[in-house]
């Protein structure tokens, strides 16, 4: 690796200063920041590299090594990235496969160890980590940080697991991140006063206000279904150095448009100070998390973007330590490709379905409870309707768009859990995923039973993937690694991905992203009401219903 010299307007984000200079770069290493005048208009701004400082890499459906490969593009050079999604299906075999894939590019991932495998005791997941388990992560150099504590009851009610991977993170000197949605007041305190750091999930300003004045860290998270970025970003203003940005879960077709860039883009449109908004983007994750990561300072590594201004944020040139890996919007030759077809670590054993096992018996019920589903948030209402009967059964109300959902166990055969949604509004067919937080069984919604049975059976068949079908036809998108991610090119997954979502709103769908928001309504560790493979789930009450 030689010597080379990039000039631009140079953004120092510490010292708060913008000039025109020159950068010398040596072995991977920045060796020389040299001024030569004041900023220069019409050249092009260098700035330190964005960083996601909270994303499930799973959620984008591509291997670490493909997310890598399409981020940079976007001019982001690492991630903290919590592999909890693989660990709950393939425990610690799958933290090893993310970590090992990741290193197979030039590319920054910084690990958690999962803290929540299963999240909860009232569902299904194909694997569990103990104390121990996680401390032999936490020992390791790769892994930063314990990840999202979501257990908050756990915590609040001093649960002995649960406060030994806390003490265990705190040993080895490593934060723990939070996971506490809704908490205000004498109870974030409690959970606060534990010993964790941050946190992604709040949704309002004043829950987040309250967590930053209790000296907890807030993340604005603006993901592929959770979109929390116009309720904080007003907070940058006053609390600059206790803010950074995250995606938490991307699909692919929204990681080949944008990432970090674009939050950055919309932070100064909405009149946030630059250096604000590239401090929460750039520096902050670096010195929380302790990253091996370039500030653009002299003897950092090279680890840099040249952006075109900084109103659009368009990336010309990614640089990782001192190498060109994409350039005007494409990738360069610097970057190997390490697809391969062995990648298909995995957990799935069960049968395929027959439409007599969704039948849900009417009871002389007045009343069901159907969870309301809220595009661009991860929590949900709960709500009573009517049922519709037909032939003694309660089915799809179609009319009124309270359809059936089920959960179906992927690690073994057992009764199917089923309720009811509201706000996906499909009019024919069905969906189904074995993307299902966070146990990632095999979830669906549809119009009617032949149409749930046979998409499940579609995910079923390829032991993982996304399944759309109605009006005659079918699609689906394998992920045959972990039922979670595909081993084909990013950017093809991307495409696909695109389609079947483009079909699932054909099919009537009004949300953003129908299999995102899916994806989520098992997710028990979120409000207000979910759907386990175990039964209903009230969020508030943390129990089955």
């Amino acid at each position: 690796m030689g010597t080379f010299k990039v000039s631009g307007n140079i953004v120092n984000i510490i010292e708060q200063h913008i000039y025109f200079g020159e950068i010398t770069v040596e072995a991977g290493k920045i060796k020389s920041v040299t001024k030569i005048s004041e900023e220069r208009p019409n050249s092009a701004f260098i700035t330190p590299g964005f960083i996601d400082s909270h994303v499930h890499i799973e959620s984008s459906m591509l291997i670490p090594s493909e997310f890598a490969r399409l981020a940079v593009v976007h001019g982001t050079v690492a991630t903290i990235s919590d592999p909890h999604e693989i660990a709950n299906v393939c425990g610690m075999e799958g933290v090893e496969f993310m970590i090992e894939n990741g290193n197979t590019v030039p590319f920054k991932f910084n690990f958690g160890a999962p803290s929540c495998v299963p999240a909860t005791s009232f569902e299904t997941a194909g694997a569990v980590l103990n104390h121990d388990d996680v401390k032999a992560l936490l020992e390791r150099p790769e892994i930063k940080y314990l990840s999202e504590m979501m257990n908050f009851p756990g915590v609040l009610y001093q649960d002995e697991e649960v406060l030994k991977k806390i003490a265990a993170a705190h040993q080895l000197g490593k934060p723990v991140d939070g996971h506490a949605p809704g908490l205000r007041g004498d109870t974030v305190q409690t959970y606060i006063d534990a010993g964790i750091s941050t946190d992604h999930e709040c949704f309002t300003a004043g829950e987040a206000l309250d967590k930053l004045q209790r000296g907890m860290k807030i993340l604005i998270r603006e993901g592929s279904a959770a979109k929390n970025f116009d309720a904080l970003i007003p907070l940058l203003h006053d609390w600059p150095e206790m803010m950074m940005f995250c995606s938490d879960d991307k699909h692919p077709d929204s990681l080949v448009e944008s990432h970090i860039n674009a939050i950055c883009a919309r932070a100064v449109a909405e009149g946030i100070d630059i250096f604000k908004v590239l401090r929460a983007a750039c520096i902050n994750p670096i010195l929380h998390y302790k990253l091996n990561v370039g500030t653009l300072q002299v003897n950092d590594n090279a680890d840099f973007i040249v952006i075109e201004n900084l109103i659009n944020f368009k990336v010309k040139q990614t640089y990782i330590d001192g190498l060109l890996l994409a350039e005007n919007g494409k990738m360069t030759g610097n970057w190997i490709n390490h697809i391969t077809d062995k990648e298909s670590i995995n957990h799935f054993n069960c049968s395929l379905k027959k439409e007599e096992d969704f039948i849900l018996r009417y009871a002389d019920q007045q009343e069901i409870a159907v969870i309301e589903a809220l595009d661009g948030q991860l929590i949900t209402n709960k709500l009573y309707a009517k049922p519709k009967v037909e032939n003694d059964n309660i089915i799809s109300d179609v009319q009124n768009d309270v359809l059936k959902m089920v959960v179906v166990n992927r690690y073994h055969d057992a009764p199917i859990a089923i309720s009811f949604v509201k706000n996906f509004s499909l009019k024919e067919g069905a969906i189904a995923s074995s993307v299902a937080h966070d146990s990632h069984n095999i979830i669906a919604v549809g119009v009617d039973d032949k149409s749930i049975c046979d998409a499940v059976n579609l995910v079923i068949k390829e032991t993982g993937g996304v399944a759309a079908l109605g009006h005659g036809k079918e699609e689906v998108l394998p992920l045959p690694v972990a039922g979670l991610m595909s081993n084909r090119n990013g950017y093809e997954v991307a495409a696909c991905y695109t389609a079947i979502d483009q079909f699932a709103k054909d099919l009537g769908s009004t949300l953003l992203a129908p299999f995102m928001s899916l994806s989520f309504m098992a997710l028990l560790v979120i409000p207000h009401l979910k759907l386990s493979d175990k039964g209903l789930f009230d969020g508030d009450e943390f129990r089955l219903m």
